[in-house]
């Protein structure tokens, strides 16, 4: 892939050359938005800080490139929380954004937590975990991206129809 941009750079005229580099240095002005810990420009990101996004459904991803690629299905309109990774099977130490998304849950009191984490093995571990961590909030819907996604696969290399159909049929976890 890296080999792919340089050859389309290569390509490029000098003023289109000079823009994507101050484009690119323009990259140390993100910041990572306070509430759900995607990529942003300000405190919130722009999902965070839209009024028109449905509050009363988070869903709970590993990283921001899931984000992107939820988001291009047109489908979700709720908002996220970037867990920044998985569990891993190794015993690991792991700083996964976890305790703040239960703490998100207490403050802001969401009807439904979809858990859209990879479907590998650190992915289900994962959610499995956060299922456990979720099982005091009685009145709060647990649903878990459909099966539409193949098993080992990454969210971000899903095509939209694959990834719709997983959050169409997106079931309740028991």
């Amino acid at each position: 892939m890296a080999e792919r941009l340089v050859l389309f750079l290569f390509k490029q005229d000098r003023e289109k050359l000079e823009d994507f580099s101050q484009n690119l240095l323009k990259l140390k002005d993100l910041k990572v938005c306070k509430k759900c810990f995607n990529i942003s420009e300000g405190e919130l990101c722009s999902i965070c800080s839209n009024p028109h996004r449905e509050k009363s459904a988070i869903c709970v991803v590993e990283d921001a490139l899931d984000v992107i690629s939820i988001e291009r299905t047109g489908l979700y309109k709720g908002v996220y929380h970037i867990l920044g990774g998985a569990l891993n099977t190794n015993n690991e130490k792991n700083d996964l954004k976890i305790p703040e998304l239960l703490k998100r849950i207490k403050e802001e009191k969401p009807q439904e937590i979809l858990i859209a984490t990879n479907p590998t093995t650190e992915g289900d571990l994962t959610s499995l975990y956060i299922k456990r961590k979720l099982q005091d909030f009685k009145d709060l819907k647990i649903t878990r991206l459909g099966r539409g996604l193949s098993t080992g696969s990454d969210i971000e290399y899903a095509d939209e129809m694959t990834l719709g159909s997983a959050l169409t049929n997106r079931e309740k976890m028991n």
